[in-house]
């Protein structure tokens, strides 16, 4: 045996030994990356409440900020005891907010006539990056949960898409027919053929699932009485379909959330935001995080909440994450729930007077 036949085995046992472990890292974020992640988002200076409604009867749901000509934007849903619509705000500073009116209003009929809580869409991922909607189409592009039936997120909800040429005027968006997710689909899994909540898109340029749009979407399932973190993937923001057969976050117990997740990139390290509830038998919502290298494995952080229940006006929940990092100050707006009733607050990386 020549010794260039000798040293093919174990040469290929190294390029395998290399193939298995370049896999094994992309589906795993180690501790000390997560913990340097934690550094950089974590927000343990509650500022308080930010926007509320005048009448403290409706509810103040789920914000969406972006950037949108020089100043920031803000898309929120109010429950009013009929169901969900989205309305628009803008604010100077990301601490003032004034409200501009409704995008996303009831209809007489229809799939979604009750329900129409919106997100956006596309928007820049990039921490510290320019937060602003990209355009497909010419168009921009929000998700929603809709529904027909009338009550707090009553009935079989599904997602449903809509988009507009002006995301920062308050015009009523356009929607498409029917709805894109649901729980009656064909290829609905196990842990989203009951109902399926919010849902938020990003563009993915790598195309690492074979498709350049990607979607969460957090759903509850007629066999598991807890709600996970699914995906979804299209190539044209109109036609949607499952990816992978499980979820991608879940803590798979009786009673449990896990929902509402928002992507931000750090570096080559994609960064979740969302939220837990009733984890350890209680009764609160605080918010999470977790980490992936390719948008398909997540690592879950084991560590401290980012936020959680602390004070009167989130005394119940604190939860329903959007957070950005601008001009070196991570602003983490949230859905809080206390004696003020359902408000959006902000904790930020550094006090803010």
């Amino acid at each position: 045996m020549s010794k260039l036949s000798s040293f093919i085995p174990g040469m290929l046992l190294v390029i395998l030994f290399a193939s298995c472990k370049s896999t094994y890292t992309a589906a795993t974020v180690s501790d000390a990356k997560m913990e340097q992640v934690y550094q950089a988002i974590k927000t343990p200076f509650k500022y308080g409440i930010v926007f509320r409604h005048p009448d403290s009867t409706k509810m103040m749901d789920s914000p969406s900020v972006f950037r949108w000509k020089d100043h920031w934007c803000m898309t929120y849903i109010i429950f009013d005891g009929r169901g969900y619509e989205t309305w628009l705000a803008e604010s100077d500073d990301l601490i003032n907010w004034t409200s501009k009116g409704r995008i996303l209003s009831f209809t007489d009929a229809g799939w979604d006539a009750n329900q129409k809580a919106g997100y956006m869409a596309l928007l820049d991922t990039k921490w510290g990056g320019s937060y602003a909607p990209a355009a497909f189409n010419g168009k921009y592009w929000m998700s929603y949960l809709g529904g027909s039936v009338s009550g707090y997120e009553a009935g079989q909800l599904g997602v449903g898409i809509a988009n507009t040429t002006d995301p920062g005027a308050a015009l009523e968006w356009q929607r498409l027919p029917n709805h894109v997710l649901s729980a009656n689909d064909p290829d609905a899994r196990w842990f989203d053929n009951k109902t399926i909540f919010k849902s938020t898109i990003i563009k993915d340029k790598k195309k690492q699932t074979g498709h350049p749009y990607v979607m969460y979407y957090n759903a509850a399932g007629d066999t598991a009485s807890y709600e996970s973190i699914g995906m979804a993937v299209s190539d044209d923001m109109v036609n949607w379909k499952r990816y992978g057969k499980d979820p991608v976050i879940s803590r798979y117990k009786n009673g449990t959330i896990c929902g509402d997740a928002q992507i931000t990139k750090i570096g080559k390290l994609y960064v979740m935001f969302y939220f837990g509830a009733f984890w350890h038998g209680d009764q609160h919502a605080y918010e999470r995080f977790a980490c992936s290298y390719d948008l398909v494995h997540w690592t879950d952080w084991t560590g401290a909440d980012l936020i959680r229940p602390t004070e009167p006006y989130d005394k119940d929940f604190a939860h329903k994450p959007f957070v950005v990092k601008w001009k070196g100050i991570v602003y983490h707006f949230y859905n809080a729930v206390g004696q003020h009733g359902r408000v959006i607050a902000l904790a930020t990386s550094s006090p803010i007077k």
